[in-house]
């Protein structure tokens, strides 16, 4: 079966009710912190009041003293891991930086930075303890913004560490922990033979992905020592992997169990508590619970970066593009390892630039190691150039979506960082939004609209999949992939599809480590499309085992034997037999060689880029500065919706999770870097009130590296949302806001200052 224009889905492209929701809507769902065993213990951790001091000591004496207190691990406890970047500048990590994260050895380097942890026989009793915990600290001076952090005199953070990247690298001391550089054509040439050229600095906050349920695990080191953790994440082999790096065991030893999860959207594809809750478990010989608190959360998990960005381009009069230069500025948190490389592989590659130069600094401050947040670094780079686009829209009167149209890359397109794309479907996002009623709505007093692009490129990465059928004419699959987005439902379509029975009749599992082949992290918007992958192959092969069973009863070979609706069929046209059915056929495996399973596993070298185009009207409130979005939509190639109503609702997700962080979200630090708003009060994300219903519109463009033709679409929705926003309340007040977010003060100021 291929992706064809005779093929018409059965199943794929259906909308069943998820197979999980009853347990979700009823509440038996069982997330992180609902995971219990016998004798369980409770931790809590002490946390660094400080963004910036040096461990003196450490002295548990009074904690340990208190009843109920079974055991008290710091830094010491744990293995020292040699620090050394492992991987590529995108991909890459490295062990000993993460394991300091964890817990902190000799100096704090954030506001929440991990110190120690109390295993006791309750919450209550293990927070108590840990406040005993005597701690003294050389308080030193904080690196808290960008230009602290490149001012000649900063603060060194990491005094032996030497940046990595492309040269030339900075000499002697300093906070840039990597540069990457790209350039093509002739950057001074394309500038002279640009008609108009606009620029900007702009600038974008950290922001915290908003999941609603916290970091939680529960660990028990047995008598033989092996370990099994339970937790909510996004991948429960890379945290039997981080967790054996940073505990320096054998990953053999350690099973994870991956429980529903409440939201990640990329801040949960690393650890934090894991290795501390199994050397507390194995100190105290009991299991032993971590759950943090929303205040934890905001403190010492990973954030999106802030960034600042520092862009020109250049056009002729005509409105080609010919010219762009960029350089970003990305905070990494007090440890490597930003979204700078993906902000330079993606901010010019929507458009054709045939000369460009683009420079991006990965930069050390006194803020928590940072983590992914859907298409991480993307929004960022998507702000400051589909702005540009705007204003060179407006500088040559042209109408936004023609001029985007008119640049827009296609198939045999090369993007900036190198790869010639295939069939991709930027054009029609485009051309839909051009068509589209709300194009042509009409608007009110102190009203506008915004337009902008954006794009991510998916991840193929490994997956795993095992596929077997019952008796009673059902099949079960078993991934390795939690399910953040409806991905079980997404498995079961494409098993059903193949096997031509009912969605119904195929149960997904997530299954644990030990249970299920290797898959990577759910992530890059990867697994519909290439765990997907996997079930397709391993289902393909449950259905040549089903035909060789039809065959051993019709007493003809295997390849006389065709698979058609559910169904064996004889290819001869002049067979008398009648079809055997998919439950026919299961129901006589005890007579035809016994059960029928099948496991496939895949590395899809590429994967196919996701393109979306969105379109914003806003009301902005002259006299206080609110803005007010009154329409969305967002249009976004799919390439093929497996289940249409999870497409449309990630497709909405990323655009309320971009529209906050367009208006309301950002960390606010003091000066001594203490965070001031680690809780949904005051970290001010959207609810349902403040968003009008978000219009989603799917396009297909196929695929061609998937049978089905999909593309993820998990991240490529949160791309453009900061600028269609900015470009949406540019139209209204005139003014072009570089800074996010427009808060109604901010907003306020700026209309004030217009007035005088």
């Amino acid at each position: 079966m291929g992706q064809d224009t005779e093929y018409q889905f059965r199943q794929v492209g259906t909308r069943p009710i998820r197979h999980d929701g009853v347990d979700k809507v009823t509440g038996r769902a069982r997330f992180g912190a609902d995971i219990a065993l016998p004798g369980m213990l409770h931790g809590a951790i002490l946390r660094s009041p400080h963004a910036h001091a040096r461990i003196l000591s450490i002295d548990p004496r009074k904690s340990l003293a208190l009843e109920g207190v079974k055991a008290v691990i710091t830094a010491d406890d744990l293995p020292e891991v040699k620090t050394g970047w492992v991987g590529d500048l995108a991909y890459g990590t490295d062990p000993g930086e993460m394991a300091e994260n964890i817990m902190a050895r000799h100096r704090a380097l954030y506001h929440g930075h991990a110190l120690a942890a109390v295993a006791a026989t309750s919450l209550e009793r293990a927070r108590e303890a840990c406040r005993l915990i005597e701690v003294e600290y050389e308080v030193l001076e904080p690196v808290v913004t960008l230009e602290q952090a490149l001012a000649p005199d900063a603060p060194i953070i990491h005094e032996d560490q030497a940046p990595i990247g492309d040269a030339p690298l900075p000499e002697g001391p300093t906070n840039i922990a990597r540069r990457i550089f790209d350039e093509g054509g002739d950057l001074e040439r394309g500038f002279a033979e640009s008609d108009v050229i606009v620029e900007g600095d702009f600038e974008t906050p950290m922001v915290h992905q908003g999941y609603i349920e916290p970091h939680a695990c529960l660990a028990n080191v047995r008598e033989d020592g092996k370990v099994d953790i339970w937790c909510c994440t996004q991948g429960p082999f890379m945290v039997k992997d981080y967790t054996a790096t940073a505990l320096q065991c054998d990953p053999h030893d350690i099973k994870v169990t991956p429980s529903e999860i409440g939201g990640g959207f990329g801040g949960k594809t690393t650890i934090y508590l894991e290795p501390i809750a199994v050397v507390l478990s194995r100190a105290a010989g009991r299991p032993v619970k971590l759950v943090m608190t929303r205040e934890e959360v905001f403190r010492a998990t990973g954030p999106a970066s802030g960034a600042k960005i520092r862009m020109k381009i250049g056009a002729r009069s005509d409105g080609t593009l010919v010219v762009g230069d960029v350089r970003f500025d990305f905070e990494a948190g007090a440890y490597r390892g930003s979204s700078v490389t993906a902000a330079c592989m993606t901010v010019f590659s929507a458009y054709r630039v045939p000369n460009y130069r683009i420079e991006g600094l990965d930069i050390v401050v006194n803020k928590p190691k940072v983590a992914p947040y859907r298409a991480p670094g993307a929004p960022n780079a998507a702000f400051a150039i589909e702005s540009l686009i705007d204003d060179l829209a407006r500088r040559l009167g042209r109408d936004p979506i023609d001029l985007r149209l008119q640049n827009a890359v296609v198939e045999g397109d090369r993007a900036t960082y190198g790869p010639v794309f295939g069939p991709i479907g930027l054009r029609e996002t485009l051309e839909s939004a051009r068509s589209h009623p709300h194009a042509r709505a009409p608007l009110g007093e102190n009203q506008g609209r915004g337009i902008a692009s954006g794009w991510w490129f998916n991840a193929g990465m490994q997956s795993s999949a095992t596929v077997s059928v019952d008796a009673d004419g059902s099949a079960v699959v078993r991934t390795g992939n939690p399910d953040i987005g409806g991905s079980r439902a997404s498995m079961a379509l494409m098993v059903a599809e193949e096997l031509g029975i009912s969605v119904e009749r195929v149960r997904p599992v997530v299954g644990d480590t030990d249970s299920v082949g290797y898959c990577d992290t759910t992530g890059g918007s990867r697994v519909t499309y290439a765990t997907g992958l996997a079930v397709i192959e391993a289902t393909r092969k449950v259905v040549d085992d089903l035909r060789a069973r039809a065959a051993t009863v019709w007493n003809v070979t295997p390849d006389a034997v065709a698979w058609r609706e559910g169904a064996a069929v004889l290819k001869s046209r002049d067979s008398e037999e009648e079809p055997l059915s998919f439950a026919e056929i299961t129901s006589q495996l005890h007579l035809t060689g016994g059960p029928v399973v099948a496991s496939a596993s895949v590395t899809p070298a590429a994967a196919g880029a996701a393109f979306g185009t969105h379109m914003c009207d806003v009301e902005v409130d002259p006299e206080t500065g609110c803005t007010k979005v009154i329409r969305y939509t967002v249009i976004q190639d799919a390439g093929k919706a497996v289940h249409p109503t999870y497409v449309e609702g990630q497709f909405q997700g990323g655009a309320a999770q971009g529209i906050g962080w367009a208006l309301n979200e950002e960390y606010l630090w003091d000066a001594q870097g203490r965070l001031e708003n680690p809780g949904f009060l005051d970290y001010r994300m959207p609810v349902c009130s403040d968003l009008p219903f978000i219009d989603a519109v799917i396009v297909e463009v196929p695929n061609p590296l998937h049978p089905y033709g999909v593309r993820g679409v998990g991240e490529t929705a949160f791309v453009p949302p900061l600028a269609a926003v900015a470009n949406a309340v540019r139209d209204a007040t005139g003014i072009r806001f570089h800074r996010l977010p427009m808060t109604p003060p901010r907003v306020l100021e700026a209309i004030d200052q217009g007035r005088r």
